[in-house]
């Protein structure tokens, strides 16, 4: 039946388009037998099939348009983050505790900010057996040998450990760990959840399992409010950019040692590897991102929750700045203002407090760990 409705519906399209353009047709011919002789031919099922085709080369119409998102999150169910309320409710991570507090220190203000909020926080349990995650902390200066050994006093003195073989487990590491032939790092590398900063080193982030923590900017700067830009593109200064060099002198880009007022200009650059600890400032102020890069990227902060291909643009650093303007020219006035406004509903997220609030960078980490609570429980066979 369904392949008999879907046949019936194209010859009724089929006849009213005939009809429609059958009408312009005969505008202006004469009636008569002419006009009987011209009916009966086009009524012909083969004449019928090379009209369409006809006028469909001359009106085409895209048949897998991209459709245009309302939403900066990666799945219309988050949007109101149904499970968010649960994790508040329900979410448990053991900390395990080091030989000296005092020793855990970082150099980031990221890790310190994460760190200090989660061992402040109601998802804190004195009770393992009742813990989804684990943490392991430990100074980021410290040695891979000390790590291994770490990781084997966790082995004796807890059982936890060999639940999954580490992958309930999570640690701060902004610059990731090495490849040493040991089987306790390999386990920790390959299994557990790698906190790290944007961007993370080549090579030492898996994306199915590791998390990269939202940049804290330098300055927090203020709204500008609603204002018409009056530059295309704004650039932190790099004096070792050969995109800065050719920009320079462009009166439609503005270059800076700091950013100070982004409502200025209509996008914000920057180049993968460089200083991008204030992309979270021109999304939150309406400044769309341009990430400069010369490979794919697949750290981006957030990137369980944001959909970025939505909130910023992906240039190749090959082109040089030809390239950056051509695909720049490319974003009309209403997908740039659609890109702006989904930017600034994401850039919330991206704001660390020192108390967290709802929906902030501390919680959004907290919630992609939560997703995570459902880990892949590995055989130990495979590490015999």
């Amino acid at each position: 039946m369904p392949a008999v409705t879907r046949t019936f519906t194209l010859q009724q399209e089929d006849q009213l388009t005939i009809s429609t353009h059958a009408g312009t047709f005969f505008h202006n011919t004469p009636s008569g037998p002419q006009q009987s002789t011209i009916r009966s031919t086009m009524a012909t099922p083969s004449f019928s099939l090379l009209l369409l085709l006809f006028l469909s080369l001359l009106n085409p119409t895209p048949s897998h348009q991209k459709p245009l998102q309302t939403s900066p999150y990666l799945s219309p169910t988050t949007v109101l983050f149904p499970d968010y309320n649960k994790m508040l409710a329900n979410f448990k991570i053991h900390v395990y505790s080091p030989e000296n507090p005092a020793s855990i220190t970082f150099a980031t203000p990221s890790e310190s900010l994460f760190h200090a909020s989660l061992l402040n926080s109601q998802f804190i349990t004195d009770d393992p057996n009742e813990a989804h995650l684990f943490y392991l902390p430990f100074p980021p200066d410290t040695s891979t040998r000390s790590i291994s050994r770490l990781v084997e006093t966790l082995k004796v003195n807890f059982t936890y450990w060999y639940r999954s073989l580490g992958a309930d487990h999570f640690f701060l590491s902004c610059a990731g760990i090495g490849y040493p032939p040991e089987r306790n790092i390999l386990e920790l590398k390959k299994n557990s959840v790698q906190i790290s900063c944007f961007p993370t080193a080549s090579g030492n982030f898996f994306p199915h399992k590791d998390i990269v923590l939202p940049p804290v900017a330098d300055v927090v700067l203020a709204p500008v409010g609603d204002k018409t830009p009056a530059f295309w593109g704004f650039m932190k200064r790099d004096e070792g950019s050969e995109l800065v060099k050719e920009l320079e002198g462009d009166p439609e880009f503005l270059i800076e040692a700091e950013p100070s007022d982004l409502g200025r200009s209509k996008f914000c650059l920057f180049v993968y590897g460089g200083d991008v600890s204030w992309i979270g400032e021109a999304l939150r102020l309406g400044c769309v991102p341009v990430v400069i890069t010369d490979r794919p990227i697949q750290d981006m902060p957030l990137i369980d929750v944001v959909r970025w291909s939505e909130i910023a643009v992906f240039v190749g650093s090959g082109g040089g700045a030809g390239e950056l303007k051509r695909v720049l020219s490319g974003i009309g006035g209403e997908e740039y203002e659609r890109m702006k406004g989904l930017g600034v509903t994401a850039g919330q997220h991206f704001v660390w407090n020192e108390v967290p609030q709802p929906f902030d960078a501390f919680h959004m980490v907290m919630y992609q760990l939560w997703l995570r609570r459902h880990t892949i429980r590995y055989a130990r066979r495979e590490w015999i």
